[in-house]
């Protein structure tokens, strides 16, 4: 497996034109690896932004006059503009220069920011909500398909990795941080606070990222012919399965906690140990997963089962619910990883199509779950969107099973 993903390194880079990778070879490794960190911090101000109504959904709900199940539309509206963008912006973007498109995105992150911190009333907060949808998708695929092009070919996967290290410090810095903003001043400060920090990530890609332009365009074709792969067309179900049954419990987890007494301060708290093992988690699984990729994944998404499961059991329990959430995060903090290498190997030869793809069902994914487990939330209420997610990783389990347990394999079924 560890060869096929070097060999899909190599038909990624083979993809980009020649002048641009010379540039990036010419470049000084320093600078190379600070335009890296640029990109990084831009994941790191898109993540946070978009999950930080996570932490704010009771405030927000109260101050703009909806119910808690209506404010998760705040996570469903980028989830559906995104899933769209993502392969939409890939199609249409062309030839034009990557490095002009990725600062447009991040302008366009600091708009979202700042219409959602000054919004008057909800309709606004969710067109706020949009244009960070309209951003999402592109700087995602754009991320991962150009990391590689940042630095020597042989450091492509470390750029990678580096890039989404940005998504794992959103989920233990930047969600729990603007819970913590947002209780000491209010929920409009969180989104001031983030807007900051999409400043700071658009002056830091200005500044370091060198021209990307492009000479391989995608194509719908490509796309096209991607979904016409069986083995692709499962993959795909299964991501979604499994995103839409961590997003449809995880965006009503700060009402569930404070519907069983937990303050503020201990949401925030909780919430930060969710991402700071989530962290852990990704480091560790990161040494097993290209060796064991199918058991790493199927053992994490049965972790994830048994917490959404177990909490509403144990909703009586601070201990037992904080400990529930902390395993709900170990499991979660691998998923990401897992799920894009399982994705690559789907599409080794139509990387950017294949990555497209990956962003775009990852988004409805988040839409459709954050929005489910909204109509179930005022139907049934809290707890109901935690079977619900247990449901829908039940079923992703059947799903992975089905390409055949233990298949040493794997890759070269993948590809297909």
């Amino acid at each position: 497996m560890e060869k096929n993903l070097a060999a899909l390194s190599a038909q990624n880079d083979s993809l980009l034109d020649m002048p641009a990778s010379r540039a990036a070879g010419a470049a000084s490794p320093l600078r190379s690896w600070l335009s890296v960190v640029s990109v990084a911090i831009g994941a790191f101000a898109f993540v946070t932004t978009e999950f930080l109504p996570v932490g704010l959904l009771p405030q927000i709900a109260r101050d703009l006059g909806v119910s808690p199940g209506s404010a998760g539309l705040m996570v469903t509206t980028p989830g559906i503009i995104a899933a769209i963008s993502a392969p939409g912006l890939m199609l249409g973007a062309g030839r034009i220069d990557r490095r002009f498109i990725l600062l447009a995105l991040s302008i366009l992150l600091l708009a979202s920011n700042l219409v959602s911190a000054f919004a008057p009333s909800f309709g606004v907060m969710l067109l706020g909500r949009a244009l960070l949808g309209a951003a999402l998708g592109g700087f995602w695929t754009l991320a991962l398909a150009t990391s590689g092009r940042l630095v020597r070919q042989e450091q492509a996967a470390k750029a990678t990795a580096m890039i989404l290290s940005g998504v794992t410090f959103a989920t233990v810095l930047g969600v729990p941080l603007g819970t913590f903003i947002s209780g000491l001043y209010s929920w409009r400060a969180s989104f001031i606070a983030t807007g900051i920090l999409a400043a700071v990530a658009l002056a830091a890609q200005a500044l370091l990222l060198p021209a990307l332009p492009s000479k391989a365009a995608i194509r719908f074709s490509d796309l096209r012919a991607l979904l016409g792969r069986a083995t692709a067309r499962k993959s795909l179900l299964m991501v979604a399965l499994v995103f839409g049954a961590h997003f449809s419990s995880y965006t009503y987890i700060t009402p569930f906690l404070a519907q069983n007494n937990f303050s503020l301060s201990a949401i925030t708290s909780i919430l930060l140990g969710f991402g700071f093992v989530g962290f852990i988690s990704n480091l560790a699984i990161s040494t097993t997963v290209t060796r064991h990729l199918q058991a790493s994944l199927f053992g994490i998404v049965a972790i994830l089962l048994a917490a959404l499961v177990v909490l509403p059991l144990v909703h009586a329990s601070a201990a037992g619910v904080s400990l529930m959430v902390l395993v709900w995060g170990i499991a979660f903090g691998a998923i990401p990883l897992c799920l894009s290498i399982w994705l690559q190997l789907s599409s080794p030869d139509l990387p950017e199509a294949g990555s497209a793809l990956f962003v775009s069902i990852v988004q409805v994914a988040i839409a459709l779950g954050s929005f489910t487990g909204g109509v179930v939330v005022d139907a049934v209420g809290i707890p109901s969107t935690l079977w619900l997610g247990g449901f829908l990783a039940l079923t992703s389990l059947v799903v992975i099973a089905s390409f055949g347990m233990g298949n040493k394999n794997l890759a070269e079924i993948l590809g297909k």
